[in-house]
Order: structure tokens, then C-alpha cells, then sequence
């Protein structure tokens, strides 16, 4: 009987999905010129320039929402959620950034679907040192995504917080590869997390910024001492060199492997220090 209720479901699910896919593919997409004057008019408190920038594009949520989709939760449910990101990136939209919407919006999209299914799909239960371990990794992969401008790797989350890579690999590998994204003070007994195997650090506000920053942060990294600058430009490949192990780098500069990391917190924390004004700007896209 309940194998029955299943199925009739799944063939309702169906029949409603194919319906909203016959509605939304008659919608004409927009040119680039269009939605900047849609943005535009949203700005202004346009709601039918809103609803028609989100109605063209609702295929686009149709098609990432595909790429997630797998057995265990609807494809109804994921474009619902998809939808909720395509919404507050036609809220947040800025003509001025020159960007299409589509490469904005598509970010927003996948950050919603992707909280959504890490939620849902969250059924471990970390033992509190763990999750004090998963908190700190949180918070070390927001400092290092803006200050790098990229996905940090496992290591440098693990040298950022101190704590060794075994236990940081442990804790990534109870929950299934997926680390918190939620800001701090949020409810630590709701964890929203995001696959860790993806660059989800990109968002379009950074990646426009991107090459005014890289002056600025230029900058900032001549202010650090000499040591502290070719430790960093090791570390993260500043000047287009290959990552270097703590070791390694010791090896160059006559330091020991703690000596470098030790220099390596006490630079980024000058960095993180200087780069505070902009901090606004990077968690907005977050």
C-alpha cells in the first residue's frame, strides 16, 4: 500500500514539474541590454521588472537544480529552493557591475540548493569537540576565502586554526565532505554546511572586484616584513610559483617548519587586519 502512495506521488511530482516546464519554457529569455534596464527599474521599486527578470530565468534554476538532483530528494523540491536564490539575486542584482544576470545569478541559485541539501541530508551528530573543531574550520575558510580569493585547501585550513590535518581530514570525512558556511552567531544546532569539493567561495561581487583588489592587496603585502612576504608568496603562489610545504619553505629561509607557520598566522593576521575594510563588501556575497 505504501509502495502505491509512493509511486502515485512520484507520478503526481511528475506531472506537476512537467506542467511548470511547459509554462516557463514559452517565457522569452532577455537580451543583456534588457536586464540592465530591468535592474534598473528594479532599483527603483519596480516589482513587474522584478517579476520579469526572475520569470526569463527560472530554465536557469531548472538546469542547475538537475545537476543536484538524486534520488533522495525531489526535483520539485530543489528547483523551490533554486528559486528562493534566483529571487534574492534579482534583489540584489547591480546593473552597474556590467555583469549578465545569469553568471550572477547562478551563484545565488547553487548557494541556496546546496544549503538546502546539506541540511537535509545532515544525520551525523559530531561529539562536541568535534563540532568546536568543525566551527573553527568555518571560520578559518570565510578568513582564508577572502583574503586568498579562492577555495582554501585542506592544509591551510588546518594551519589557520592549528589544529593538525589528521583531525581536520576526520571531522570533513563525518560529514560526508561538507563544511559550515552559516555566519557566526547563527544557531549552532542548525549546521548549514556546503560541499568543500567545489569552489563555492566564488561569488560575482568578488570575482568583479577581483582585479581591482589584487593592487590592493599588492599593497598591503609590501607593508609586511621581508620574511613575512616571501613566506606568503611561497604559501599561496603570489607570484604565479608552485605551493611550498612549511618544510620546504624552512628549507630555503633556515627556519623550521613551526617557525614558518608561526610567521605565516602572525602575516595573515596583518593582512586580515588591513583588509577589514572591506569585510562589508565580502560578506555581503556570502
Amino acid at each position: 500500500m505504501k509502495r502505491m502512495q509512493k509511486k502515485e506521488s512520484k507520478c503526481g511530482n511528475d506531472d506537476i514539474l512537467q506542467t511548470y516546464f511547459d509554462q516557463i519554457k514559452v517565457i522569452p529569455l532577455l537580451s543583456f541590454e534588457e536586464e540592465l534596464e530591468l535592474s534598473r527599474l528594479i532599483q527603483q521599486g519596480d516589482k513587474a521588472a522584478h517579476r520579469r527578470l526572475i520569470e526569463a530565468n527560472l530554465r536557469l534554476v531548472i538546469k542547475i537544480a538537475r545537476i543536484y538532483h538524486t534520488s533522495d530528494v525531489a526535483l520539485l523540491d530543489i528547483i523551490q529552493e533554486g528559486n528562493v536564490g534566483l529571487m534574492r539575486a534579482a534583489d540584489k542584482y547591480d546593473y552597474n557591475k556590467g555583469v549578465r544576470f545569469s553568471t550572477y545569478a547562478a551563484w545565488w541559485i547553487r548557494q541556496s540548493i546546496t544549503r538546502f541539501l546539506a541540511n537535509k541530508r545532515r544525520a551525523i551528530r559530531l561529539p562536541h569537540r568535534k563540532e568546536e573543531i568543525l566551527r573553527k574550520i568555518q571560520r578559518a575558510y570565510h578568513t582564508l576565502s577572502q583574503i586568498l580569493m579562492r577555495q582554501p585547501r585542506i592544509d591551510e585550513i588546518a594551519a589557520e586554526i592549528r589544529v593538525p590535518l589528521e583531525d581536520v581530514e576526520f571531522v570533513l570525512n563525518m560529514t560526508n565532505g561538507f563544511i559550515s558556511l552559516e555566519m557566526e552567531g547563527g544557531n549552532e544546532d542548525s549546521i548549514a554546511v556546503m560541499d568543500l569539493h567545489e569552489d563555492y567561495t566564488y561569488s560575482p561581487e568578488r570575482a568583479l572586484m577581483r582585479k581591482s583588489s589584487r593592487d590592493m592587496a599588492m599593497k598591503v603585502i609590501g607593508s609586511l616584513m621581508e620574511r613575512e612576504r616571501r613566506i606568503l608568496t611561497y604559501r599561496y603562489q603570489l607570484n604565479g610559483c608552485e605551493p611550498h610545504t612549511l618544510k620546504r619553505i624552512g628549507d630555503k629561509m633556515g627556519l623550521s617548519p613551526e617557525t614558518v607557520r608561526q610567521i605565516e598566522i602572525k602575516a595573515l593576521k596583518k593582512i586580515r587586519s588591513d583588509a577589514e575594510e572591506f569585510r562589508p563588501y565580502y560578506l555581503e556575497a556570502i
